[in-house]
């Protein structure tokens, strides 16, 4: 039987609250249904835990329910992702779900996004990393240097969210990557907490934010609806 639980749209933000504290889903097999955070008008997705599935969409829980989707796994199969998004909606990665930590040693604990040794870029600057976190974030930041750049927005549910992209031709496996990091980590206040999604595929990138000292949590699809 699949046990579906249809909650308030403040969930999704006492949700990541709870992670940054260390409090994960139970794995009680349940499929919550959330409501798209309003902050992020058309952006959908489905969360996915140890025995446990959050699936943020406009649909109801009812209709959800007769999918018969379950929370093993389920909920991010390619039917029911493209039942979610709808013919013509996007369907981003499958991510893993990390949380890491600011060290705020770039700014003396600050935090203010002022370390000298990781340029803020401006506004103009275009690059496909930015553009991604542009399209999926709020507030975004853009920093970087001759390694690369680095993205840093608040996401779904309130999140703050970091990626990292090196530049073409930068030597991979030398460390740029996991210094690049490290800086990102330095313009975030000391032990706040941070998020980011790495495509399990892209070990190399998954390693790197291992070795930064970032957990999994669980994993993530985002979701675009098409409109009608």
């Amino acid at each position: 039987m699949v046990k579906v639980e249809e909650r308030g749209g403040e969930r999704l933000g006492e949700l990541f609250v709870g992670l940054a504290d260390g409090v994960v889903p139970e794995a009680d097999g349940c499929v919550e249904v959330v409501p798209p955070d309003p902050a992020y008008p058309g952006l959908e997705a489905v969360l996915e835990f140890t025995a446990h599935a959050v699936v943020v969409t406009a649909r109801s829980a009812a209709t959800v329910a007769g999918r018969a989707i379950d929370a093993y796994g389920g909920a991010v199969a390619p039917d029911v992702l493209r039942w979610l998004a709808g013919p013509g909606g996007w369907i981003d990665a499958h991510d893993v779900l990390l949380l890491g930590h600011g060290t705020g040693a770039g700014t003396g604990g600050d935090g203010d996004g002022s370390a000298p040794g990781l340029p803020e870029l401006g506004d103009d600057v275009r690059h496909p990393r930015l553009d991604v976190a542009r399209d999926l974030r709020l507030d975004v930041r853009a920093h970087g240097d001759e390694r690369g750049v680095v993205a840093l927005g608040t996401g779904l549910g309130g999140r703050r969210e970091v990626s990292i992209q090196l530049h073409a031709g930068v030597a991979p496996g030398r460390g740029a990557g996991l210094s690049l990091l490290r800086d990102a980590l330095d313009l975030v206040p000391a032990g706040a907490p941070v998020f980011a999604c790495v495509s399990p595929g892209n070990a190399r990138s998954l390693r790197c934010f291992l070795r930064a000292g970032f957990v999994p949590l669980g994993a993530e699809v985002l979701l675009r609806p098409a409109g009608p």
